[in-house]
C-alpha cells in the first residue's frame, strides 16, 4: 500500500500508526495550498522577508536564500516557515502580480485569462 496520494502525493494514515492527526494535519495543509491556489508571483527567485500566512510563489529557475535548490517549487509560508510542493501539470492558480488565471503545461506556467484591467 502507497503511503501518499497518487495525484496529489498526500500522506496517507498508516495502519496502527502512531500520531495520526500530525499525517491528517499535513494532508489538510496540501490541501488548502493547492485547492483554489492563489500564487504571489511565478518565476519568483528571492523569498520575502515578511511574507504573509499562507502566501505563496512559484519559484524560477534559480532560487536563492530559503528557497535556494527547490527550482520550480511552490512554496507557501506556513506555519512559522516553508511548505514545498512540486505543481504537476494541469494545475491552476491566480497569480495576484500579474492578474491572471495561470495553468502549469510543460513543466511551465501558461497564462489561461486575464482580468482585462
Amino acid at each position: 500500500m502507497s503511503e501518499t496520494t497518487p495525484k496529489l502525493s498526500m500522506p496517507l494514515i498508516m495502519p496502527a500508526q502512531a500520531q495520526k492527526h500530525v499525517t491528517h494535519n499535513e494532508a489538510v495543509e496540501l490541501l488548502d495550498m493547492i485547492v483554489q491556489m492563489t500564487l504571489e508571483a511565478t518565476n519568483a527567485s528571492t523569498p520575502p522577508s515578511s511574507p504573509g500566512e499562507g502566501q505563496a510563489w512559484a519559484l524560477g529557475t534559480s532560487p536563492t536564500g530559503d528557497w535556494a535548490g527547490q527550482a520550480g517549487m511552490i512554496a507557501s509560508w506556513r506555519g512559522g516557515g516553508w511548505l514545498l510542493v512540486t505543481p504537476q501539470d494541469g494545475w491552476m492558480a491566480w497569480v495576484k502580480d500579474v492578474t491572471e488565471l495561470q495553468v502549469r503545461t510543460s513543466g511551465a506556467w501558461a497564462t489561461l485569462a486575464t482580468t482585462g484591467s
